[in-house]
């Protein structure tokens, strides 16, 4: 039976033995540079939004810079610091109800919106 890395084939590749492993891929060796571990930390901790709030802010064509992005997430993290759970973060002219340890922003609004609004089941408030 013929043999290709130690490992033994039920069959002769067309070509033959030689043939077969002149053609083989080498095995890479080298170590992936992130973990497993590490990425997916980086995947759990990144912001999300939830279906609602991304229909809202495209509904309304806001768009997030990655400075704003970063700005409420600095907030979620100073809420979460103190406790809060689930909380409404102000930024420039908008307001976003966020669940703190899902980082998930809930839902979205812009300040100039024609009907009052009012905020329940919210423990925190924090300015971005």
């Amino acid at each position: 039976m013929s043999e290709i890395h130690n490992v033994s084939l039920p069959f002769i590749p067309v070509g033959g033995i030689r043939e077969l492993k002149r053609q083989s891929v080498p095995v890479q060796t080298e170590q992936p540079k992130v973990s497993f571990g590490d990425l997916f930390e980086q995947e759990i901790n990144k912001l999300r939004f939830s279906a609602h709030a991304q229909s809202r802010l495209t509904s309304r064509d806001v768009q997030l810079s990655d400075e704003d992005l970063q700005r409420i997430d600095t907030a979620i993290q100073r809420v979460q610091d103190k406790g809060g759970t689930e909380t409404l973060v102000m930024l420039r002219d908008m307001a976003f109800v966020v669940s703190v340890p899902n980082k998930t922003v809930i839902t979205a609004m812009q300040k100039n919106e024609s009907e009052p609004t009012v905020f329940t089941n919210i423990d925190s408030a924090v300015f971005a």
